[in-house]
């Protein structure tokens, strides 16, 4: 699946097409957006899948923003979303019960673990 976002080294050199990818297994379906802004190629997910969850990036400035993360759900029919790429560094800080209120308030569940945290989906 395309993502929207640069790709780079370290040393400035590239490092190929930024993609996000979706996963069909006989546990469950789940699509992992990577490092992207909101896209209207998500759209194009739910004819292939049927999503149990999806990892979303929800920092803003680089990525999707929480509420872009809403309009993306929305896009890929998957009302379970992971958040990731937030909160470690200032310029992509965010409220996260804020987020968790706008996810809750669109019928949405936001899942925000922490780093080394396991969770169950």
């Amino acid at each position: 699946m395309n993502a929207i976002h640069s790709s780079s080294f370290g040393d400035g050199s590239y490092a190929g097409n930024p993609m996000g990818f979706v996963f069909t297994t006989p546990d469950g379906n789940f699509y992992m957006a990577g490092d992207t802004a909101l896209t209207m190629d998500m759209q194009l997910i739910p004819l292939w899948a049927k999503l149990d969850f999806a990892v979303m990036p929800i920092g803003g400035n680089y990525t999707m923003d929480p509420a872009d993360a809403i309009h993306a759900s929305d896009f890929v029919k998957c009302n379970r979303i992971v958040g990731v790429h937030y909160n470690t560094w200032p310029i992509i800080a965010i409220d996260t019960e804020k987020a968790k209120s706008d996810f809750e308030a669109a019928g949405k569940q936001l899942l925000l673990p922490k780093p080394g945290e396991t969770i169950g989906l």
